[in-house]
């Protein structure tokens, strides 16, 4: 076979190097002959060097052949429980054909869990590329996929990005069928339905819809499917490529997918009647509807007396509004409404601003702008280095920018609290900074009067947002009373028996700003 000139058919076509499409020079179905089996698969697989295909000896007439790819199959399992069995065939068996010896190999001789018997090569190469092992014997038009996956995962760990004090440690892997577990452990439920998927033309990435069948809204499960199905894409290398194609509003600058590390957390969700969505290769699930109250919501709430996870709630709350608007008022009070600031406090900010050169806007902005690269630093840095930067930039960095005069003493504790406050409300840090500045900027322009605009056209947006037909500000936007009970504070346990409403209305109203949606009710309407 001349595979110079596959090389070059296959880098002028990449559209050929998905697998529906590969077998151009051979038929899809299983040849009887093993040779003909092998040409095509090493013409699909580009004769890849870490695909081993082997022969097992028998004492029967008809050969058999295995393959897998290295790393991706456990080579301990295929010779403990593949390779062992089938070179010890009990010859006591007389088959008539190969056919009947595949038959039996299958129900009698492998030792695995899973063993499917197939007659495509393209349902051949999928399953070797998702770690499984093919048999081929010889004369029979048919092959056997067995379960052998074995590639190297990462443990079931604490995740970092949503640390707890009590509750759970588990985090999600990036293993789907170690994330399925882990939601299947915490609910032992009949109810509970697993459906699968597959996205991206190349990756053929797994994904996993879990809902409850009782709980969930239907219309919200037909939507959500719809939209994964509209999918037209490549490659899914992460849950955030799937975020971006089915959320409502794409270029809304806040959430309304939610995603998470933490199995109790999205397990709960689930019992509230949301549909999640696991993704193969990374360990955020994503949830919807999304709700803007979830942001201030942690898990550790329900795990504590309702006392202090109300209060710890309300300060969230207040840390946000701390985080936005604490530049933009002390720019607007410097620059335009001094007469706010007692006299003795506006006399020791005049003096610490006499020897600053640049404008209080300037100045914040300046402080703003170096924050945000001094956190990008310590994400994007070794975490020993990471956390040393962080250190050097907030001590070391902004005690020599007020030696020098470049900036204010004040603005370095505006921009002190600005950032800390920025912390506690992590899942919203993406609509956090670009409000920042943009309050800032009004701030700087037009004073309160341009923050009183700025806040209205922010609460305004926020209003027009939905979630899979849900109202984004919902309960409070409309206000519905019976489930005010878990949302600014959290009112017993005891209390919050009932499934949220605003998941289960009765029309489903389609966003008109997201492409995906509109195409699913354009579907939905012919349908």
């Amino acid at each position: 076979m001349n595979y110079n000139l596959v090389r070059h058919i296959t880098h002028s076509y990449p559209a050929m190097l998905s697998v529906t499409n590969s077998f151009t020079a051979y038929s899809d179905v299983i040849k009887s002959t093993i040779s003909d089996n092998l040409q095509a698969l090493e013409m699909t697989l580009g004769k890849s060097a870490d695909f081993h295909f082997r022969e097992i000896e028998t004492d029967y007439p008809f050969s058999i052949h295995i393959g897998y790819f290295h790393g991706m199959a456990s080579e301990d399992y295929i010779n403990s429980y593949i390779v062992r069995p089938l070179s010890r065939l009990n010859t006591s068996f007389v088959p008539s054909s190969s056919s009947e010896l595949l038959t039996y190999v299958k129900k009698k001789v492998l030792h695995s869990a899973t063993v499917q018997e197939v007659y495509s090569l393209p349902t051949v190469i999928k399953g070797v590329l998702a770690g499984k092992t093919v048999a081929f014997l010889d004369g029979c038009n048919r092959a056997l996929l067995i379960e052998s996956q074995g590639f190297k995962t990462r443990n079931v760990e604490e995740p970092e990005t949503e640390a707890s004090v009590r509750g759970s440690r588990e985090g999600f892997s990036e293993v789907l069928s170690v994330n399925t577990a882990l939601l299947r452990r915490r609910i032992k439920n009949s109810q509970l339905i697993v459906q699968n998927m597959v996205l991206g033309k190349h990756t053929n990435t797994q994904i996993r819809l879990i809902y409850m069948e009782n709980l969930v809204n239907k219309k919200v499960l037909h939507e959500v499917k719809q939209r994964l199905k509209n999918i037209d894409i490549d490659s899914v290398l992460e849950s955030g490529y799937i975020e971006q194609y089915i959320e409502d509003h794409s270029f809304s600058i806040f959430p309304t997918i939610g995603n998470s590390e933490k199995p109790d957390k999205i397990a709960a969700k689930i019992l509230e009647g949301r549909v999640a969505i696991l993704c193969d290769g990374t360990p955020f699930a994503l949830t919807v509807p999304q709700l803007f109250i979830e942001n201030f919501q942690v898990t550790e709430d329900y795990y504590s007396r309702f006392y202090l996870a109300s209060l710890l709630r309300i300060f969230r709350i207040l840390s946000l509004y701390l985080t936005v608007l604490t530049p933009a008022i002390f720019v607007a009070i410097s620059s335009f409404h001094q007469e706010m600031i007692p006299t003795l406090l506006i006399t020791t900010i005049a003096a610490s601003e006499e020897k600053v050169p640049f404008p209080i806007f300037v100045e914040a902005l300046i402080m703003v702008v170096l924050f945000e690269l001094l956190r990008e630093a310590g994400l994007r840095m070794p975490r020993p280095v990471g956390s040393a930067i962080t250190i050097v930039g907030a001590l070391i960095l902004g005690e020599a920018a007020v030696q020098a005069g470049i900036v204010s003493a004040p603005m370095v504790i505006v921009v002190a609290l600005t950032a800390i406050t920025g912390f506690i409300v992590t899942p919203l840090n993406d609509g956090i900074v670009i409000s920042r500045l943009f309050l800032l900027f009004l701030a700087g322009l037009l004073g309160f009067y341009g923050i009183f605009i700025g806040i209205l056209i922010l609460l305004g947006h926020i209003c027009s947002l939905r979630s899979f037909g849900t109202p984004y500000l919902a309960p409070l936007g409309p206000i519905l009373l019976s489930e005010v009970k878990d949302s600014i504070v959290r009112m017993p346990l005891w209390t919050l028996n009932t499934k949220p409403k605003e998941f289960a209305t009765e029309e489903f109203h389609h966003s008109p700003s997201s492409k995906q949606t509109q195409s699913s009710h354009n579907t939905n309407k012919d349908g």
